[in-house]
């Protein structure tokens, strides 16, 4: 027997519940959801590189590369050995770039804002039980709503109660600064079920525009910049190893160092872009937690220098160990906002951004370093992604309970 299907069959004898993941990208929903004791049985994306990443780090799942318009709900049913309605969870994101407030061009005439359409589709025929749906905020907004709309009434009509709602990344556990819509959606009960509370508050929150009233159930301090990555060794500007062994690593001093390092003995991906001349000479002005401001101005780009003090106010921002980092976007370019490392002149490295999108240090992107940081970007933080599994799984169980089989799937091929 292949090793493969070995891990499949031990998959499908553990599992308590199962997803498939479409627009998976490198697949942050698949591993918050297998954290939280899911069985992720397949995955799509037309990306090459993030699907060779969702490979390596899925081997127990399939995965259907290609654009989500060449998939039938078949594929998944025969590859999965299911019957229509017994998936007890689809998740997916679909692209959120025409959505983006960083989208100067945004529109829900773009071709990939519709591409939801075709997620609504496998719904229609793969009728799961359940189902969860991941976008930026500015889709809230976008075409004044309509879109938003459109799903939650062809839902409606599919027989789903679907909610929405807009989750901050920070208050989950995550050490950084983001904000995310999901659409739930439930065949099962009510949708509102599915939405997780808030676990993480303290005063710092307020002080980054959270929360000034400590939500029910928010027990724990929020993580900071440096709780997650003060750990990882000191690399050079363009300097770093894909794979590194962990001997000589500091040891880890904080339990989200701990957990991250859990079940890795290498550390993946702890590489760097190679900055400019002149754009260190830039960072070197720039003390921790400042920004473009602190950057003689004669030293800036043509174009900032003629900005005002109040724009740009992440552009060249060095993190501050003890507070939050801004959204990890698909370019961690210091143009683009502050990725710079808190106590090194160089950006932040691809597995320190993983780790403040909450990803394991077991977890392994391929592609090129570019690839390598826009799967990373692209993803939905882990703690988020666990926190809907969790909830998701827990209405799974009240319906069981209430006499509901798990079912019995045949043997994945």
């Amino acid at each position: 027997m292949s090793k493969i299907n070995y891990t499949r069959r031990q998959q499908r004898a553990e599992s308590e519940a199962y997803c498939i993941d479409l627009f998976a990208g490198a697949g942050g929903l698949a591993i918050g959801f297998k954290s939280a004791g899911w069985g992720v049985l397949a995955g799509n994306d037309i990306d090459p590189d993030a699907a060779q990443t969702f490979r390596l780090n899925f081997p127990e799942a399939s995965f259907f590369e290609g654009p989500v318009s060449n998939l039938s709900a078949c594929d998944f049913l025969d590859d999965g050995g299911l019957i229509p309605g017994q998936l007890d969870c689809l998740v997916g994101g679909p692209p959120c770039q025409s959505f983006s407030h960083n989208n100067h061009h945004r529109s829900a005439a773009d071709e990939r804002a519709r591409l939801f359409e075709y997620y609504l589709q496998l719904v229609g025929h793969l009728n799961p039980r359940t189902l969860v749906m991941e976008n930026v905020p500015g889709i809230l907004s976008i075409d004044n709503g309509r879109v938003v709309e459109e799903i939650l009434g062809r839902l409606g009509k599919l027989g789903y109660d679907a909610v929405v709602a807009r989750l901050s990344a920070e208050e989950f556990g995550t050490p950084q600064l983001r904000r995310r819509v999901f659409i739930v959606a439930s065949r099962l009960g009510p949708a509102s079920e599915l939405i997780p509370s808030p676990t993480h508050w303290s005063p710092i929150l307020v002080q980054w525009g959270g929360p000034k009233e400590r939500p029910a159930g928010a027990t724990r301090s929020p993580i900071t910049v440096w709780q997650a990555i003060g750990d990882l060794p000191e690399i050079e500007n363009g300097g770093g190893d894909f794979v590194a062994s962990r001997s000589g690593i500091p040891q880890a001093k904080t339990k989200y160092q701990r957990a991250a390092r859990r079940w890795s003995s290498e550390l993946y991906n702890h590489i760097c872009h190679k900055l400019t001349e002149v754009n260190l000479s830039r960072i070197a002005h720039v003390p921790e937690g400042g920004n473009w401001r602190d950057v003689p101005r004669e030293l800036l780009p043509a174009g900032m220098q003629r900005a005002r003090l109040q724009d740009h106010t992440k552009r060249y921002g060095r993190l501050a160990r003890g507070g939050f980092a801004s959204t990890i976007l698909t370019k961690c370019d210091p143009h683009w906002g502050a990725y710079i490392h808190p106590t090194q002149d160089r950006t932040i490295s691809v597995r320190e951004a993983a780790r403040l999108q909450g990803f394991p240090d077991s977890f392994r992107f391929a592609g090129g370093l570019s690839k390598q940081y826009a799967q990373v970007g692209n993803a939905v933080p882990l703690q988020v992604a666990q926190a809907i599994a969790e909830a998701v799984l827990e209405h799974v169980r009240r319906w069981r309970a209430k006499g509901n089989r798990k079912p019995r799937l045949k043997e994945a091929a």
